[in-house]
């Protein structure tokens, strides 16, 4: 199995009343909330903790971005990815991922990409994502052509690694005379991609038409089960046999010495739930374009006050018994997580241990209980249930793009 650590990088240093009072704080709420001074601090205290994991055991390093929200302060993943590609030795850098459709030139983001390879020695996993809804509005992108972008930025981005240039690529949303750019990865054919996910179905087809893993994100069990009943079926379809290689899981965990104090640092994942920092808008979070159809009724229609969340609004009590919210000692934590693991059987396992206000102390006494002694049963449990990660596994198909550029690159 991978096994790997992660935080959202919360900017949990401002008055959290202000955000509730303001409710909707992922977009419009004020940057006049955020501290510098305070954000430098937990810059360099998140770099300090993803070193630490690295030393403690962890495989790897999970990385995001979120923008114009408090609940996340890393605006630009590649931006620590590329110090930990200096500052560490073995883990690799997860990129869960780059949002393509924000990209307004993919070329760049292949060469940013390519230096972090290079640089890490070959252990950057360059994941991809369609980003947030209220992301497209937070840079200007036109959520109506999200998808439309993020598959040809892919393209592209593929292209640029592993055919040579020059080339000239004339798409429908991205136009250059000269593909020809010096840095290009070290990982060949091309560092391996790996495609997060909440619930959407046609991004869970098109990674597995793709043959890439597909990481769900902190979803039920049973929720988590139709992806890969559908994952299963796409890969059938395209001529392979998915397996554990091709599923991941990315669920919320807090270990402490004591229970009392491990249940009391859980309760701020809710911050990502609204409780404590509050939450995009709907229609923000799902604007006209950017979801389907029927996805994106329901949650206008939430929004306006005629159903239910679409998602759901589970209490954290209702998600530690549904084991959404794993909490308690290593030994409770390993015995559910193992549970988790029979059910979900993911390769790939992702730690999403400390958020909102968990102090710097306990976040670092979570670390190093879940890497030094959550992990090593976890691994071998894995060992146990066949449960190879994509490391493991055959390496990655090279897949050629270029009878298959929809968008279309005049060579």
């Amino acid at each position: 199995m991978h096994l790997m650590y992660f935080t959202e990088q919360p900017m949990s240093a401002y008055d959290a009343q202000e955000g509730l009072k303001y409710g909707a704080t992922a977009l419009t709420f004020s940057n006049k909330h955020f501290d510098p001074v305070e954000g430098s601090r937990l810059y360099n205290q998140y770099l300090e903790e993803y070193i630490y994991a690295e030393e403690c055991g962890a495989d790897g390093i999970m990385l995001n971005e979120h923008h114009n929200a408090p609940f996340c302060m890393q605006a630009k993943a590649n931006v620590f990815a590329s110090i930990l590609a200096a500052v560490t030795k073995r883990v690799k850098i997860v990129l869960l991922g780059n949002p393509l459709p924000l990209a307004d030139n993919p070329i760049r983001l292949a060469e940013e990409l390519a230096m972090i390879d290079m640089i890490s020695k070959g252990r950057l996993v360059s994941g991809f994502v369609r980003g947030g809804g209220q992301e497209q509005l937070a840079t200007g992108v036109n959520p109506a052509f999200n998808r439309e972008r993020f598959q040809e930025a892919h393209d592209l981005i593929v292209k640029t690694w592993t055919q040579p240039g020059p080339f000239r690529w004339e798409g429908t949303h991205y136009q250059h005379r000269v593909v020809n750019p010096w840095a290009v990865p070290l990982q060949k054919p091309y560092p391996r991609v790996w495609i997060p996910g909440v619930l959407s179905k046609e991004t869970v087809i098109w990674a597995a038409q793709h043959r890439y893993p597909y990481i769900a994100l902190n979803t039920s069990i049973e929720a988590t089960k139709v992806i890969w009943d559908l994952y299963d079926k796409v890969a059938e379809e395209a001529g392979y046999t998915a397996g554990p290689e091709n599923r991941g899981y990315l669920i919320r965990v807090h270990v402490q010495d004591t229970e009392e104090k491990a249940v009391k640092n859980a309760k701020q994942f809710m911050w990502m739930q609204g409780e404590f920092t509050g939450l995009a808008h709907p229609v923000w979070a799902n604007p006209a374009g950017y979801f389907s159809p029927s996805g994106r009724r329901g949650f206008v229609e939430f929004a306006v006050g005629r159903a239910k969340n679409p998602r759901g609004n589970p209490t954290f009590e209702e998600q530690r018994q549904n084991m959404m919210i794993v909490c308690g000692t290593p030994d409770q934590c390993i015995e559910r997580l193992k549970t988790l693991m029979e059910a979900t059987r993911p390769g790939i396992f992702g730690f999403w241990a400390n958020d909102g206000n968990v102090s710097a102390e306990d976040s670092r006494n979570c670390i190093r209980l879940l890497c030094q002694e959550v992990m090593p049963a976890i691994r071998e449990h894995g060992k146990k249930l066949g449960l190879k990660s994509p490391f493991e596994a055959e390496a990655p198909v090279s897949i050629d793009y270029s009878t298959d550029l929809r968008r279309a690159a005049a060579e």
